[in-house]
């Protein structure tokens, strides 16, 4: 299977280069997905304050309730819109991650 103690040298080499790669690869990833969801934790602080006070100034019932569903339907749309982008950031790892792994396989079925 070796022939010498070089080719094992190389081999170890060349798995820890690719481990390497796929853990930049995650490390990145899962820095994207933390600033996502910190950026959605402030923006949606920052909707449920003014919803409050949208709240408190409501004149009426009607108008209390309008409030309340205004703020229903953007919350429910913020969250499935930060849903869907951190789904595609994990989407786009696991490929990155995949990357340096597809290329050593590809050289293993070409020998």
């Amino acid at each position: 299977m070796f022939k010498n103690l070089e080719d094992v040298q190389k081999l170890g080499k060349d798995n820890a280069d690719l481990l390497n790669k796929a853990l930049v690869a995650q490390q990145k990833s899962a820095q994207a997905v933390a600033t996502e969801v910190q950026d959605y934790a402030k923006k949606s602080m920052e909707a449920g304050s003014a919803f409050v006070e949208k709240l408190f100034g409501a004149k009426s019932l009607d108008k209390a309730i309008e409030v309340q569903t205004e703020y229903a339907k953007s919350a429910y749309e913020g969250f499935v819109a930060s849903a869907t982008k951190i789904g595609e950031i994990y989407a786009n790892a696991a490929k990155e991650v995949a990357k340096p792994f597809e290329a050593a396989f590809a050289k293993v079925q070409a020998k």
